[in-house]
């Protein structure tokens, strides 16, 4: 078997970026491992010779390490492929991965799962996994989780009982970064998905970048609105006219939806995107952007800016520090 390092030693930096599905490719993942933190790509649908491709490029811009998820609610088409590539990390959501540990480990990556609660934290962590993410409700995308991340990370710590936890959900800044790992926390690491789409390299498409920098909290919802043959699965997107006209029609089920068949747009290759498709809009998408699915956490509340991943990373860092700063500085309380 090959020898595997300890995730603690990969954390350069305690910043992850989240596995956006189709908006986080290579180009952004490159250059957040390459400022020290764990850039991320999912593959759940991308095919083995595409997911090569896409690791090779992020190898051939940094030697810095990242990592691949796959969501298990379809199969892992890629995973041997990817593994194949040597990639560093692997991490798995929406199913019970304990099925490939041993394959992963064996080819000398990492493993990580999503967890949602204090059971599944033990559960894994007792299987050998080399970390945890722990989910929140105010995370963008699809949510796993439905209770929010402060209440549940100190539980999801606790019960893992020394394996490295990251948290996730609703993190948008260095201050976020510097509560999940305070000592109250105990995460060792903190994964942000909304602020990396809204960045430069993301591929969410310009409107839609806009839409999260102008959104706040309470423009989010977390809804089954945008059904795309994902059963069980809720999403947190930003609330929109298609949103909008399901919940006034009572929130119909699929068949009985208003507007079902309107084409709202196309995407980069000409095929319609249906109203409620749940793909999120890229570079090349046309049409009605807004009305499409556009996935964010609660993080939008302090996402004003759209800038270069690097620069972002380094801002992060900026204000993580002073946060560390300002509580190392703080005068010892009073003796009584």
């Amino acid at each position: 078997m090959t020898s595997r390092p300890d995730f603690a030693t990969l954390l350069q930096l305690p910043i992850l970026q989240a596995p956006t599905g189709s908006i986080a490719g290579p180009e952004l993942a490159a250059v957040v491992s390459a400022a020290g933190g764990i850039g991320a790509l999912a593959l759940t649908w991308t095919s083995p010779d595409v997911a090569v491709a896409h690791i090779e490029s992020i190898r051939s811009k940094t030697d810095r390490p990242f990592l691949v998820n796959f969501a298990l609610a379809f199969p892992p088409r890629s995973l041997e492929a990817a593994l194949s590539a040597r990639v560093p990390v692997v991490t798995f959501s929406w199913g019970d991965p304990s099925q490939y540990l041993e394959q992963v480990h064996a080819a000398g990556a990492l493993c990580g799962v999503q967890v949602t609660s204090a059971l599944g934290a033990e559960r894994y962590a007792d299987l050998g996994f080399d970390f945890l993410i722990c989910q929140g409700s105010e995370a963008g995308g699809h949510v796993q989780a439905n209770r929010s991340l402060w209440d549940l990370l100190p539980e999801v710590v606790g019960a893992a009982a020394g394996c490295p936890v990251v948290a996730a959900g609703g993190i948008g800044n260095g201050y976020d970064i510097a509560r999940a790992l305070s000592s109250s926390m105990g995460a060792v690491g903190a994964m942000l998905g909304t602020r990396f789409v809204a960045t430069v390299e993301s591929r969410a498409h310009t409107e839609y970048r806009e839409l999260i920098r102008s959104a706040r909290a309470r423009d989010t919802a977390l809804t089954v609105c945008f059904e795309g043959g994902w059963p069980y699965a809720a999403q947190r997107v930003l609330r929109n006219s298609t949103l909008n006209i399901w919940e006034a029609a009572g929130s119909p089920s699929i068949g009985q939806r208003p507007g079902e068949d309107d084409t709202v747009g196309y995407d980069g290759a000409g095929d319609p995107i249906l109203r409620y498709a749940d793909t999120a809009p890229r570079h090349g998408f046309s049409g009605e952007i807004e009305a499409m699915c556009c996935y964010a956490g609660t993080s939008v509340e302090v996402i004003d800016d759209i800038p270069h991943a690097a620069a972002l990373m380094a801002r992060l860092m900026a204000e993580y520090q002073s946060v560390i700063i300002a509580e190392r500085s703080a005068p010892l309380p009073a003796s009584e």
